[in-house]
């Protein structure tokens, strides 16, 4: 160590050190027993950046030795001991150097040049093909991801002198694991588990440049280091793709099979599948709506991916990922991810029996680019009731970080999931099969189906999650009247949710209080429109509550119009902080063994998200046909569905969409809210009022309010059982208005989205990344660090 330090001392001085001085750069790889977590202890941040300023020829020349050493290493296939640890120590020292370059524009193009004559001995002649030293360095790095008995098992069973080429081995035959387009499982072998785990730091530490850019509203910038690693230059981009992808959806951390296993055997894979499951969501960082759709729907061929035309993007992982077609290889893909995502469930019930993984998050972002660029595999996981298996662990961790202001972008990609799958019709099909799994959450004990679970859970995110959630109160219900022409039976629980939530939306000072509020009881009265219509029979539990609350619409049909009952709705708000009370929802014991959703620790770290897009820019509408195929509505044919109008600009400060405000208040609204003072009037309440679709239920009040006070006055009954078998037996064929025609808000690929999603994803890769603190203290720019 004394050494390592003189040497830096030596390297800090403004005085340039030569390039061919091996015995001086050799100091800083030749240490034998080193770990990252010494390299970064050794090299402190501060020494790192006098370099840079102080002699940027000292720091060059090390990067350059360093990569130099890494592709002598790739070269070489690093048969001994010394070539392996030089490997590993200059992947240590770029790990720790590289955020430091990135922080500096100055240096940012630094790897993207040729490095003239260095370690040529100064010699002058030019390399016209030198190539980038980023690309050397991504190069070097994927072939030592395959270098035999380094990261890989070596297929030779003799030592002597029939070392593999590293050029000529065909890497599609070390495929880290076996799954999708493989079909081998190689012997676990922990030393090569943790040399790859190092490998992949190092190129997710190149990757992290895009940390370092403030987001733009132009997600299509791409990230130079992404590009070029996911393009034709790569040769092992295939076999790297499958291993990553395998070893994530075949790890399974319960410690093979046996409850309580991790207690006795560490476990060498998790650091590795953490480091893939990060590698492989950025290397799919990619905006699919300024592109045409990388989702190719082709013919079955025999390979995994399919091979038919289009080419589909430039970016090789994407186009992968798009084209994996078999019905296998789905089942392996969503086995694993669901295996995984279920893993913090099942401590809940044997605690502490499997290993707790904590890369939830990247596993949310990898299902989600699944879905979203393979169109084949969404409808694959809505093919059967296995979506269940990814929806009880998502309402699971919806619900459980609802309170916790650090966990703010985990609730929205849990969201954003539910969205992109609620656009499909089995998804409100597979609502329908009953709920039987315990999981101990802290919701109300109910007897019913996936469907309740997700409206008793929606529920508790908006009635007690913490503020910051509302904009997403949009997407919640927009996901519930989705799903609600499919809904079968509603539990008696799930339907007093529903009449509360409409109850504590439908208040006029909520109604009054901000421009957008009443396009949440819009939805809601879509939902309970959709149920009646299509699932009448076998909802006797939603038509009955409706009843017991009929007071709540016939208040919205009368709501007051002028401007002095306006200013007295307003008054009621500010006696009452609380946005929606609790008060009235009958809230019964929560499930045994469940916690309370627990705010943040005070102080700790989260990054900041940019703002997702209005629920008009995020979905687009579609109308399902009598046989149940969808044609998506052109925007000119909404404006003709008399609840909704043109979208409004909002400003800035506004956080929710602007769906229904006729075209002439636009400018009046605006230019409110971008002062913050916005003010209810009489035209503007008119407006959205006449369009209330309150018609079917109040005809449905009509029919029924008579017949059932008529049987509770001649049976003298106040039991509900009785009233309710009456409505199940109930029929109001021919009596309703004619059924409007289903209206389902389909998720749309949308450049925010993208950008919400890189912002997200770095911030999460950012905070886990703590031993070693890779990022911490670099001067990022995507996001900023806050306390909680």
């Amino acid at each position: 160590v004394n050494g390592r330090s003189a040497s830096v001392t030596t390297f800090a001085s403004p005085q340039p050190v030569e390039a061919t001085d091996d015995a001086f750069w050799d100091q800083f790889w030749a240490d034998t027993a080193t770990s990252v977590q010494d390299v970064f202890a050794l090299v402190p941040a501060a020494e790192i950046r006098a370099v840079r300023e102080e002699s940027p020829s000292n720091l060059a020349t090390l990067c350059y030795k360093a990569v130099e050493k890494l592709v002598q290493g790739a070269e070489s296939g690093c048969h001994t001991e010394k070539e392996r640890q030089i490997v590993l120590n200059c992947c240590r020292l770029l790990t720790r150097i590289l955020p430091y370059i990135f922080e500096d524009p100055d240096w940012r193009g630094f790897f993207w040049s040729t490095v003239p004559g260095a370690g040529r001995g100064g010699g002058d002649e030019d390399d016209e093909n030198a190539r980038p030293l980023a690309e050397s360095l991504l190069l070097a790095v994927t072939d030592l991801l395959f270098c035999p008995d380094f990261t890989v098992q070596s297929h030779r069973r003799s030592t002597v002198d029939t070392a593999e080429d590293i050029h000529s081995i065909d890497s599609c035959e070390y495929i880290w694991e076996a799954g999708v387009g493989f079909a081998h499982s190689p012997q676990p072998n922990y030393i090569h588990d943790l040399n790859r785990t190092e490998l992949l730091k190092l190129l997710l530490t190149c990757f992290s440049e895009a940390m370092y850019l403030p987001p733009s509203s132009d997600s299509s910038n791409t990230n130079p280091w992404v590009q070029f690693f996911c393009s034709t230059e790569n040769r092992h981009a295939l076999p790297l793709f499958t291993s990553l992808l395998n070893v994530v959806c075949a790890y399974d951390p319960v410690g093979y099979g046996i409850p309580y296993n991790h207690l006795l055997f560490s476990d060498y894979r998790e650091p590795l599948v953490e480091e893939a499951a990060q590698v492989l969501i950025v290397t799919l960082d990619y905006d699919s709506s300024t592109s045409s759709s990388p989702t190719v729907d082709g013919t079955t061929t025999g390979t995994a991916m399919d091979d038919v035309d289009p080419p589909g993007p430039d970016n090789l992982f994407v186009n992968y990922l798009s084209r994996i077609h078999r019905e296998e290889d789905f089942q392996f893909i969503l086995k694993g991810v669901a295996r995984l995502l279920s893993n913090p469930l099942v401590q809940t019930y044997l605690p502490n029996s499997a290993k707790k993984i904590q890369f939830h998050q990247e596993l949310l972002v990898l299902f989600w680019k699944l879905c979203d660029f393979n169109k084949k595999f969404l409808f694959f996981v809505l093919k059967s009731s296995d979506v269940l298996d990814i929806l009880v662990p998502i309402l699971y961790f919806l619900n459980d970080a609802r309170a916790d202001q650090s966990r703010v972008g985990l609730m929205h990609i849990g969201v954003f999931i539910l969205l992109l799958l609620s656009g499909e019709r089995n998804f409100g099909v597979r609502l329908n099969k009953p709920y039987s799994v315990r999981v101990p959450m802290d919701i109300p004990v109910f007897t019913g189906t996936h469907a309740d679970l997700l409206i008793i859970v929606f529920h508790k995110i908006i009635t007690s999650g913490h503020q910051r959630l509302q904009p997403l109160f949009d997407c919640l219900l927009t996901i519930i009247v989705n799903v609600s022409p499919y809904l079968k039976s509603l539990s008696m629980v799930a339907a007093n949710k529903l009449l509360h939530l409409l109850e504590a939306f439908s208040t006029t000072w909520f109604l009054f209080s901000a421009v957008q509020n009443h396009h949440l009881v819009f939805f809601l009265l879509e939902v309970f429109n959709n149920i009646i219509q299509y699932q009448f029979d076998g909802n006797s539990n939603l038509v009955y509550a409706v009843i017991r609350k009929r007071n709540v619409f016939h208040q919205l049909a009368n709501l007051p119009t002028d401007s002095q009952s306006i200013q007295k709705g307003l008054q009621r708000k500010k006696k009452t902080p609380e946005p929606i009370s609790r008060t009235n929802s009958q809230d019964g014991a929560s499930m045994e063994g469940s916690r309370p959703a627990a705010p943040a620790e005070p102080g700790t770290l989260k990054t900041s998200l940019v703002a997702t897009p209005g629920i008009d820019k995020l979905t687009e509408k579609s109308q399902v046909s009598e046989d149940g195929t969808m044609r998506s509505l052109e925007p000119e044919a909404s404006q003709l569905s008399p609840e909704r109008s043109p979208p409004t600009a909002l400003s800035d400060g506004e956080p929710w969409s602007g769906e229904s405000h006729p075209r002439r208040d636009r400018r009046r609204l605006s230019s409110a809210s971008s002062s913050g003072q916005w003010t209810p009037t009489p035209d503007w309440v008119l407006s959205w009022k006449s369009k209330l679709p309150l018609q079917t239920i109040m005809r449905l009040l009509q029919v029924l309010v008579p017949q059932v006070e008529k049987i509770c006055i001649d049976k003298g009954l106040t039991d509900e059982s009785e009233i309710l078998k009456f409505l199940q037996h109930g029929t109001l064929v021919g009596l309703l208005p004619v059924p409007h025609p289903i209206l389902i808000r389909k998720y749309q690929a949308n450049s925010g989205t993208a950008m919400w999603f890189r912002t997200y994803m770095w911030g999460v890769i950012y905070l886990r990344n703590v031993d070693p603190p890779i990022w911490y203290d670099t001067d990022v720019k995507l996001f900023e660090i806050q306390r909680v």
